[in-house]
């Protein structure tokens, strides 16, 4: 991936597996990582308890939670009161965008680690999205990305004048499950600190049955590791 002079970099810290790899792969290829994350209305907000302890274990040069509410709007199983699917099987979540889609989320998001970034001096972005293993989000697509790094490059400073041109680094788009957490695995990160459920308990254990749970799943049992996401008893 290409590297910036300026090696400061903003990068999108959810909690989830996805996001720590991504952390792992900036620091492993000589970033300053300043993690952003957000406090947006989600119904798994125990993600943000898990975002905190990554970051400080990683040791980033920053972690800020902004606080954006999204379920202002709803429109989606994650931000208001629509159920969240589960035990689907692969043909179901393939068949159509799914309910747990967050309108305009990477949008938002990107636009505001863009704003950040600007504040760096620094073009580096860094987003966990995947378009391999199935997930259904249309702003996780590789033309969704060049579309916005595109766009960056027309509506910021350093864009324009080219003293820093915005890179939107995906390293895991065209990665499966299993790819994924192999390369973490290497990179040593802990997945036992990351959560990736739609719908935890109160606790913070897994429901086990949702997608993101079962392609976490499918993931770890394809790389022939063991999850150590904590689940619901009986799950």
């Amino acid at each position: 991936m290409p590297q910036s002079l300026n090696k400061n970099a903003v990068l999108l810290l959810s909690g989830g597996l996805d996001s720590t790899t991504v952390l792992a792969i900036a620091q492993d290829a000589g970033y300053s990582v300043h993690a952003l994350s957000f406090r947006y209305g989600q119904r798994h907000s125990f993600e943000l308890e898990c975002a905190t302890r990554i970051a400080k274990a990683a040791r980033v040069a920053q972690h800020v939670i902004l606080d954006l509410d999204l379920s202002q709007f709803g429109g989606s199983a994650l931000t208001s009161d629509i159920a969240v699917p589960k035990d689907r099987n692969a043909q179901e979540m393939q068949g159509s965008i799914p309910v747990t889609y967050v309108p305009a989320r990477n949008t938002v998001f990107l636009s505001c680690a863009l704003g950040w970034a600007e504040t760096l001096g620094t073009g580096d972005i860094f987003i966990g999205v995947n378009a391999l293993d199935y997930s259904g989000y249309p702003d996780c697509r590789p033309e969704y990305i060049a579309a916005f790094e595109t766009l960056a490059n027309l509506a910021t400073k350093g864009g324009v004048e080219g003293t820093a041109p915005v890179r939107i680094h995906t390293p895991l788009i065209h990665m499966s499950k299993a790819e994924i957490i192999a390369k973490g695995t290497q990179l040593q990160v802990d997945y036992g600190l990351t959560i990736s459920c739609y719908d935890p308990d109160v606790t913070g254990a897994a429901c086990g049955h949702c997608d993101a749970c079962q392609l976490r799943l499918k993931g770890f049992h394809e790389a022939g590791l063991v999850d150590p996401m904590r689940y619901q008893e009986g799950s």
